[in-house]
């Protein structure tokens, strides 16, 4: 099987699962916690589906020895040309290989977490929320393999569905729909862009086909104009500002769905996407100008509304907001290779901080930190394995964060010292500058959730907290170990060799974005993160240690209420375009149903009113109806009279 036949059948294995999984009836209402055969047949086909996607991944990881690619003509209408194939590279697999681990994972920690609904039931719904999760899969790898820009707004758009039907999952929460309808609506406003730029660069190219289109010499307005359009799409998917206010709300959705969106899948789309199509954007320096002012404000907006939150998966989606502005940051320097390192490291680190926390949730009931700690001991395998998380997203060396995160600052200051990559340099000043102060936020709060949640006295003490049993705790020490050691294979090799750009299929261009000693930058300039990050996790720790285990975020004063609403930034929105858009659809109702509507039924009560008169006239007695007679005679006669006397 070459690595074409492997690359096609990579999304069909997930989506066979989840089209079989759909067509299974719901667990029976009113069974017993015993597991029903709808159940158990629907938590192996989850099982499998993404098993064996995983299998497919790493089989193509294997067997990829250079660029790949394979397409069949699907639609020939008005001169633009559709396809049905697969675009591969070393890039893509090692994507695939991290969709399908986390989605794999997610896969069997759901068959545990999800196996109650309300008290001493179990949870009728999870066929089709198992199902729903090998098509979410199914989705992000359609993206990961496509070649072609209509294949993958497909599989960008399923995303996007199946986003909706898992956050609402639990509709005993009434943020849960409230939650999905938002991500549903704001994301699809990024969507729309996204499907006119792909329309502009369609159109221009004359075919979908992500070769014709990266071979075809595009206008700059053209180009311009598409790769903004385009951004608008990665705000969206990947919440970056000023679409970035779904995410948080997200977390009303099962934790194993917030550890698959903010791991594998929404989240990195928008991120992948763009090194899709890097040629480009790197062809653009106003494209990446807008990445580069979007992803600093992002970085800075989600490191600063990390700090103040109370619900521990609320301090995790803010924090994914905050990585993937690394993220697009290093993407606007120009280096998509840094950009791809990060995303795979913080797969591994994110969903491992997810699915510790929802063991965290399970065993004490509660989201909120304040209402946690002294937990180091109780649990101690989910303590080890948070602490590695939270190390690796606060950069901590040698885990995986440290590398990558490294790798993100590097570039960037790069572009701002000596002007490479595509931007102007005050861009990279910019974005370096951010990643640093991030550093530094991000190594406080994540210091803070530790105290908080784990060290300390119990701020709940009839809750009897233990280790989560196996099948939840092993999923969670599976990923532990990519994210403490992932890292490491940044050194240079076969690795790092994989995260360069594709050069066209068929050439042997060689990109120089990636630098000859490959991900890692072991330079002077790694001291200052490593300072910044000391002084970040050193501040938590005063305040947590001199207001005797209270919470450190006290220290924030009158900016707390701030950070914890996000600068009121949903307010904002709420303000400027959902007022406006409820007030012009209650207006748009009102003189439908007032004017419009008024008009049509005045009109008919008008009609019945005149003929219900006239039949009151038909239907006069002889006498009265004798009487009219004579005097519309006589009135008749009167004006002939008088007409013939004028005369």
């Amino acid at each position: 099987m070459n690595a074409t036949t492997i690359g096609a059948l990579l999304p069909a294995v997930p989506l066979l699962a989840g089209l079989a999984g759909l067509l299974l009836p719901p667990s029976p209402a009113g069974s017993t916690l015993g597991e029903s055969t709808a159940r158990r047949t629907a938590a192996a086909l989850g099982v499998a589906g993404a098993a064996g996607a995983l299998g497919l991944a790493v089989a193509l990881l294997a067997t990829l020895d250079g660029p790949a690619e394979s397409s069949t003509t699907w639609i020939e209408l008005g001169g633009l040309t559709v396809t049905l194939g697969v675009r591969l590279d070393g890039a893509a697999a090692l994507v695939a290989v991290a969709v399908t681990t986390v989605a794999l994972a997610v896969q069997i920690y759901s068959t545990g977490y999800l196996r109650q609904g309300p008290p001493d039931e179990p949870d009728h719904r999870y066929p089709p929320y198992a199902a729903q999760v090998s098509l979410f899969t199914a989705a992000m790898l359609l993206v990961v393999v496509s070649g072609d820009l209509i294949l993958l707004l497909v599989g960008w758009e399923v995303m996007g569905l199946c986003s909706y039907l898992l956050i609402a999952h639990d509709r005993r929460l009434p943020e849960a729909p409230a939650a999905a309808m938002k991500a549903f609506l704001v994301t699809r406003v990024g969507d729309v862009g996204f499907l006119l730029g792909i329309a502009l660069l369609g159109v221009s190219a004359g075919s979908f086909r992500i070769a014709d289109v990266l071979a075809h010499d595009h206008g700059t307005a053209t180009l311009t104009a598409a790769c903004l359009l385009l951004l608008a799409g990665v705000a969206g998917k990947s919440a970056q500002f000023p679409l970035h206010t779904w995410l948080p709300d997200a977390m009303a959705g099962p934790t194993p769905i917030s550890a698959l969106i903010h791991a594998a899948t929404m989240v990195a789309a928008g991120v992948y996407a763009v090194t899709r199509l890097w040629p480009l954007f790197e062809a653009t320096p106003t494209a990446l100008i807008v990445l580069g002012v979007m992803a600093s404000v992002t970085l800075l907006l989600g490191a600063l509304a990390a700090t103040a939150q109370d619900d521990i998966k609320r301090v995790l989606a803010w924090s994914t907001v905050s990585q993937i502005g690394y993220m697009t940051g290093a993407l606007a320097v120009g280096s998509p290779p840094a950009a791809l390192f990060h995303l795979l490291t913080h797969a591994a680190f994110k969903a491992l901080l997810f699915l510790a926390a929802g063991s965290v949730i399970h065993a004490v009931g509660t989201t909120l930190m304040s209402r946690m700690g002294g937990l180091r001991h109780s649990m101690p395998v989910t303590f080890w394995c948070t602490l590695v998380g939270l190390g690796a997203l606060a950069g901590v060396p040698p885990l995986s964060g440290f590398w990558s995160k490294e790798g993100v600052l590097a570039a960037a200051e790069q572009a701002a010292l000596h002007g490479d990559g595509p931007a102007p340099a005050w861009l990279g000043w910019l974005v370096w500058l951010a990643g640093l102060v991030g550093v530094a936020v991000t190594a406080w709060y994540a210091t803070r959730l530790l105290l908080r949640t784990f060290f300390g006295a119990p701020r709940t003490p009839l809750a009897q907290p233990h280790d989560p049993p196996a099948v939840l705790r092993w999923p969670v020490l599976a990923l532990a170990v990519p994210a403490a050691l992932l890292g490491l294979a940044g050194f240079p090799g076969w690795f790092s060799r994989q995260l360069q750009p594709t050069p066209p299929v068929g050439t042997d261009a060689v990109s120089d974005l990636l630098p000859p000693d490959g991900l890692i930058h072991l330079t002077p300039t790694v001291l200052l993160p490593l300072a910044l990050l000391v002084i970040g996790a050193g501040l938590a720790w005063a305040g947590w240690r001199r207001g005797g285990g209270a919470d450190p975020a006290t220290a924030l004063g009158p900016l707390r209420p701030v950070f914890a609403r996000a600068f009121r930034l949903d307010d904002v929105q709420h303000t400027l375009v959902v007022r406006p858009t409820t007030a012009a659809a209650r207006m748009a109702r009102t003189t439908d149903e007032r004017v419009v509507d008024g008009a049509v039924t005045g009109t008919g009560r008008a009609a019945r009113a005149l003929g219900g008169g006239l039949g009151v006239l038909h239907r006069a007695a002889l006498p009265r109806a004798a009487a009219a007679v004579l005097a519309g005679a006589l009135l008749i006669g009167l004006a002939a009279a008088l007409i013939g006397a004028t005369a």
